[in-house]
């Protein structure tokens, strides 16, 4: 039978009268996929540079590997020796001392204690999962460059004497690679706790630079080859860079602590 009452708005399915209309519904993204939406240049940057990073090495690694470097490597490091007596780096002695002093702090005394000291601070101010992220990044920095090395077991230089003992392998260069991993990790998150642009750019610069500093000391002193140097900054660099990227979608889910927020004050990982 036909109803006598109006039919009701509900019924109708119709909006009631100040009722906005707020559109289609938005799903929500996944949590990465969110995250790589609201920052789009600096994942993307980071995305692009690891792969060209593993490219990089990998491309050098075939061109070691088929000896098509040996050339170019034997003339720097002749270029860096005195022509009367080849065992001896140019400079005076001081130099060579001063050389040997900057290959130590890409060493793994050094290194293992500067990790330890910064991760004890960091457990001491209750940032227990950036202490774990640093260990893990120097650590994993460590496996991956003793990995490689057996890997391609490639022989020191032997044109003059080592001015270093070494027993490891030469490709690629440990000492390169592991200060790159350690020095720009570390630079990477001591930068992300601050939120002036002069004060990131200090650390990342001052980081590189110890980095370059440490692999151009191994070439000096002849206990390697330019291109085991160039392969350990490349693949340290792009280990740094894949722990990079991983601490700030951490950072930003809140679940590693020392993001800096606009305010220029360390939070928890989240904005609000």
């Amino acid at each position: 039978m036909p109803r006598d009452d109006a039919y009701t708005m509900e019924e109708l399915d119709l909006p009631s009268p100040g009722a906005r209309d707020s559109g289609p519904t938005k799903k929500r993204l996944p949590g990465p996929l969110s995250w790589l939406g609201r920052h789009e240049l600096a994942t993307l940057v980071l995305l692009i540079l690891v792969p060209a990073g593993v490219w990089a090495f990998v491309v050098l690694a075939d061109a070691v590997t088929e000896g098509e470097t040996e050339s170019f490597d034997e003339r720097v490091l002749l270029a860096l020796r005195n022509r009367a007596v080849v065992s001896d780096p140019l400079g005076p002695a001081w130099v060579e001392d001063m050389g040997r002093d900057v290959t130590a702090l890409g060493g793994t005394v050094f290194l293992t204690l500067l990790t330890l000291a910064v991760s004890g601070y960091l457990l001491l101010d209750s940032k227990r999962h950036a202490a774990l992220l640093v260990l893990i990044a120097v650590g994993g920095g460590v496996l991956l460059s003793a990995t490689l090395k057996r890997s391609f077991d490639r022989p020191r230089p032997d044109l003059f004497p080592h001015g270093q003992y070494v027993s490891t392998a030469s490709f690629p260069s440990g000492h390169s690679m592991v200060s790159a991993a350690t020095y720009l990790t570390l630079g990477a998150l001591l930068a992300r706790v601050q939120s002036r642009p002069a004060l990131k750019a200090y650390v990342l610069i001052l980081a590189a630079l110890l980095m370059f500093a440490v692999g151009a000391s191994r070439v000096y002193l002849g206990v390697h080859w330019p291109t085991d140097v160039l392969a350990g900054w490349t693949a340290g660099a792009t280990w740094a860079l894949l722990c990079w990227l991983v601490a700030r979608w951490l950072q930003r889910r809140g679940q590693v602590e020392g993001y800096a927020t606009e305010t220029g004050q360390a939070g928890n990982g989240r904005r609000s």
